[in-house]
């Protein structure tokens, strides 16, 4: 039965003993039923793909995350990682298991940048699903398992309760943001209205505010002329305006860095 619907393209074979009817074409949530299926009983969603479904950072383009417990072989096109999960880190989300926020966090921390880790906290957060002491329990449980992951994690906790990371809404914000950082400037409020405009960046104690600016965002007509705008308004409020470019701060973050603290020491 299985040969002649193959044959015939009413049944499309994914992975051993999974399949499609009649075609490839599925959406996210049929992509990764069918790597939970492959996987085999007990398989969660995990890493990116659980931080995609729970909306805190996207998912896994390339391969689906799964965790097993015990030794298979990987399916095509699934990523498996290997742990056995106490049933307080497995919950479901529109009918897929998969880890809890807090054990997706404890591993993203392993394999993401600190800023973008950072995000995803904060993103967990914002939506009220954030619980630190239930991260520090998860990290108790699997101490010694990713040493590296575990101080990444506590690094960003640390942040969080200082303050000093802050929600950017795009990867140029966290790039600046961390420009910021590595070149030791003073700390900046980001995504900041002042007289009902937005600023990317912004030191009120030395009136000076930061704007980034890529292509696709501001290369319209009417992008460049609310730019403008935006820009004598500020002007005229008596903030100090700097405007950089993607280009700008990926390839010449030592001279953004060298024009911002000029900017920041120069006399109000």
């Amino acid at each position: 039965m299985l040969r002649v619907r193959l044959e015939r393209g009413t049944l499309v074979k994914l992975n051993r003993g999974v399949y499609a009817v009649g075609h490839r074409r599925l959406n996210p949530r049929g992509v990764r039923i069918a790597a939970l299926f492959a996987a085999g009983p007990g398989a969660v969603l995990s890493h990116r793909d659980a931080a995609g479904v729970h909306g805190i950072r996207p998912g896994n383009d390339r391969a689906t995350d799964v965790t097993i417990e015990g030794k298979r072989v990987a399916p095509n096109g699934i990523r498996l990682h290997r742990a056995a999960l106490p049933p307080d880190e497995v919950t479901r989300v529109d009918g897929l298991p998969l880890t809890t926020v807090e054990r997706t966090l404890v591993d993203l921390a392993a394999m993401l940048p600190r800023d973008h880790l950072g995000k995803a906290l904060h993103e967990a957060d914002r939506q009220r699903l954030l619980d630190v002491p239930s991260i520090e329990a998860v990290m108790e449980r699997t101490r010694g398992r990713t040493k590296t992951g575990h101080a990444a994690m506590r690094a960003a906790l640390d942040d969080l309760r200082a303050g000093e990371l802050q929600l950017t809404r795009s990867d140029m914000e966290i790039v600046f943001a961390r420009l910021i950082r590595d070149h030791a400037l003073p700390r900046a409020r980001l995504n900041v209205w002042i007289d009902e405009r937005e600023v990317d960046a912004w030191w009120p104690e030395a009136g000076v505010a930061v704007e980034l600016d890529s292509w696709r965002d501001h290369g319209t007509r009417r992008a460049f002329q609310r730019d403008r705008e935006k820009g004598n308004l500020l002007t005229l409020r008596g903030v100090r305006l700097l405007r950089f470019t993607h280009r700008d701060v990926v390839e010449r973050a030592a001279l953004v860095a060298a024009q911002v603290r000029a900017a920041l020491a120069a006399q109000p």
